[in-house]
C-alpha cells in the first residue's frame, strides 16, 4: 500500500544541498521529506573538502549566490553544533609573476564591486600570513570571507535541525519514479518502501540530478567531474589559510574534459594538510589516477617547499555535478509543474548550499526570492524560452 503523507515537498538527495533545502523549508513552516538511496552525505558531499569560497568566483550570479551563502554560513555557525567545524580562516591567492598578479588585480577589482572583501598583499608581506610559502612570489590577494566546514557533519547537522522542524528523512531508499498526475503536475515519488506524496519534488540529487530529471519526464545535462584530494600525515599548523595559485581560478571556469590540477593547500585543526583538487570528466570511473596525485603533490610542494618530505597517508575522490555553463540549476522547472531543481553546483555545492536552500524554500512558498533565479533556470539548456516564469518570486 502506498504511504500517504501530508507533505508540501519531497527532497531527493541527502547531501549538503538537500539538507539545506530541508532546513530552510522546514524553518519556513513547510513539511518536507528527504529521501536518498544511500546515507547522509554519501555522494559528492562526503568527498568534499568543505570549501566556502568567494575568492574563486568572478562577478556574476554565482558570486552573488556565494556571498549570500557566506552570510548564511556565519549565521548557521551560531545555530548548528560545533561539529560542523566552521572556520573563517580566509583565503590567500598567490601570483607567481607580475602578469598573473596584474590579472588577479583586475579580477579582484570586479569582485569588490559585487561586495567581496579582497586586499592586495605585497610580496614581502605574504610571509607574515604564510611563513612557509615558496620564495619569489610576485604577491597575492587575501580574501577574509573564505571559510571552511566539515562537509559530512554540516549535512548531518542541517538534517538534524530540519527534523526538529518536522522534516522526515528516508535513507537507503532509492527513488524509482517521480509521480505525475493526468495534468502533468508532480504528485510525489515512488520508492521500494512506498510512495511519498507531495505537490512538489526538489531534485537535489547532485551528480545523479540528470537521472531524477529524466524520471520526471524532462532533462538536465548534469555530468560527473572527478576530483582527487591528498591528505598528509598530521603536522603542526604549517598552513594557516586556504592557499592556492592564481591558475586555480581558470581551472574552475574551464569546461575541458581533460585532467586539470591546481593545488589548494590548507591545514586542518586535526593536523593533516588537505591538498586538492583535480578535475576531469571520465564518467563515474573510480580508478585511482597516479598522474592526478603526482600533479597535486608537485604543485603543493611548489607552493610550500616544507611539504616536500611530508608523507601523504591517504587520498580520496568524488564526483562533482557539472553543468556546461558552470552555474547550478536552482528553482522551478516550467516544463514540469511542481518540479524544482537544486543541483549542478560542481565543486562549490558545500559553499553554496545555504543560499540554495533559502531560495528553494522561498520558491516553494511562492514568495519573492532573495536573488533573481533566472540565471539558474533549469530549462536554460533547452530551446524553449519561458522568461515570464522566472521573474523574482516565481514559485510553483
Amino acid at each position: 500500500m502506498p504511504k500517504r503523507h501530508s507533505l508540501d515537498a519531497v527532497i531527493v538527495g541527502a547531501g549538503v544541498v538537500g539538507a539545506a533545502c530541508a532546513y530552510y523549508a522546514g524553518r519556513s513552516g513547510l513539511r518536507v521529506a528527504v529521501v536518498d538511496r544511500g546515507p547522509v552525505a554519501g555522494g559528492t558531499t562526503g568527498a568534499g573538502e568543505g570549501n566556502l569560497l568567494v575568492s574563486d568566483k568572478e562577478a556574476g550570479p554565482e558570486l552573488d549566490l556565494a556571498l549570500l551563502s557566506t552570510r548564511l554560513w556565519r549565521d548557521l555557525a551560531h545555530v548548528l553544533p560545533p561539529e560542523i567545524e566552521y572556520e573563517p580562516k580566509g583565503g590567500l591567492v598567490v601570483a607567481p609573476d607580475e602578469a598573473a598578479l596584474t590579472a588577479l588585480r583586475a579580477f579582484a577589482e570586479e569582485q569588490r564591486k559585487a561586495g567581496v572583501r579582497a586586499r592586495e598583499i605585497a610580496p614581502d608581506r605574504l610571509y607574515d600570513l604564510e611563513p612557509h610559502l615558496a620564495p619569489g612570489l610576485a604577491g597575492g590577494f587575501l580574501y577574509p570571507q573564505d571559510a571552511q566546514v566539515q562537509p559530512a557533519q554540516a549535512a548531518a547537522q542541517l538534517l538534524r535541525a530540519a527534523r526538529q522542524f518536522g522534516a522526515e528523512v528516508h535513507l537507503d531508499q532509492e527513488v524509482k519514479d517521480v509521480l505525475t498526475g493526468p495534468d502533468g503536475r508532480i504528485r510525489g515519488v515512488r520508492t521500494p518502501q512506498g510512495d511519498l506524496l507531495a505537490p512538489a519534488v526538489v531534485n537535489a540529487a547532485g551528480t545523479w540530478g540528470g537521472e531524477v530529471a529524466a524520471l520526471a519526464g524532462t532533462s538536465l545535462p548534469v555530468l560527473p567531474r572527478r576530483g582527487f584530494v591528498l591528505v598528509t600525515e598530521p603536522l603542526p599548523r604549517l598552513v594557516r589559510h586556504k592557499v592556492y595559485a592564481a591558475d586555480y581560478i581558470a581551472d574552475v571556469a574551464s569546461g575541458s574534459a581533460a585532467l586539470q590540477s591546481s593545488a589548494v593547500v590548507e591545514g586542518t585543526a586535526a593536523g593533516p594538510v588537505l591538498i586538492g583538487a583535480t578535475r576531469e570528466r571520465v564518467g563515474f570511473d573510480r580508478a585511482l589516477s597516479t598522474e592526478a596525485l603526482r600533479r597535486l603533490a608537485a604543485q603543493a610542494a611548489a607552493l610550500f617547499p616544507v611539504l616536500t618530505g611530508v608523507r601523504a597517508i591517504r587520498t580520496y575522490h568524488g564526483f562533482r555535478p557539472y553543468l556546461p555553463d558552470h552555474l547550478p540549476a536552482i528553482g522551478p522547472d516550467p516544463r514540469v509543474p511542481g518540479l524544482l531543481h537544486a543541483c549542478g553546483h560542481e565543486g562549490a555545492g558545500i559553499g553554496l548550499a545555504p543560499a540554495t536552500g533559502l531560495l528553494l524554500a522561498s520558491a516553494l512558498r511562492g514568495e519573492r526570492t532573495a536573488l533573481d533565479l533566472r540565471p539558474f533556470r533549469p530549462d536554460r539548456f533547452a530551446a524553449d524560452e519561458h522568461d515570464g516564469e522566472y521573474e523574482q518570486g516565481a514559485g510553483r
